[in-house]
């Protein structure tokens, strides 16, 4: 909200809630590692990190991803996973977790966080990509033509509108 604020010289509702949503998907990961001020660093660092992710996706990629699931929750649970294996430390002062397992230290322990993320990613890129293939041979594919859209899905699929104006 306050990058939006100064962005744009306003603060909008949806991109407040988006901030406060970033900030719970970065947490989760890290929620019972970290104490109160690590938790707060996570949270502002996931809401930074996700708000100009929202816009690298939609503006420089271009995705289509309307409710912006994958750069809050998918980057935000990176960057809370990520940050769990340093934060978790008991040595970082007003910062410290409840400190790392026997025979763990910060560097290994981020690298069993980091390869978490990397077997995440890959897990879901493969099912996605399972997925997509089967409802494209189940369906006529996942976008609707451009007269689909301008005409509106709910007279096209349905046969009904969703509004009386």
């Amino acid at each position: 909200m306050l990058i939006e604020w100064i962005k744009h010289g306003k603060p909008s509702g949806l991109g407040a809630i988006t901030g406060m949503i970033a900030g719970l998907a970065t947490i989760t990961p890290a929620s019972g590692s970290v104490g109160p001020a690590g938790a707060l660093l996570v949270g502002l660092s996931g809401g930074v990190i996700c708000y100009f992710a929202t816009n690298y996706l939609k503006q420089v990629i271009r995705i289509d991803d309307a409710l912006d699931v994958f750069p809050v929750h998918g980057v935000g649970g990176m960057v809370g996973t990520f940050l769990a294996g340093i934060l978790v430390s008991d040595r970082l002062g007003i910062l410290s977790g409840n400190g790392y397992a026997e025979g763990m230290s910060m560097g290994s322990q981020t690298m069993v966080q980091l390869t978490g993320i990397a077997a995440v990613a890959i897990y879901t890129a493969i099912v996605t990509f399972v997925l997509l293939k089967l409802v494209g041979v189940v369906t006529s594919g996942i976008r609707v033509t451009a007269d689909q859209e301008q005409v509106g899905l709910d007279i096209t699929d349905h046969d009904e509108t969703g509004y009386n104006m």
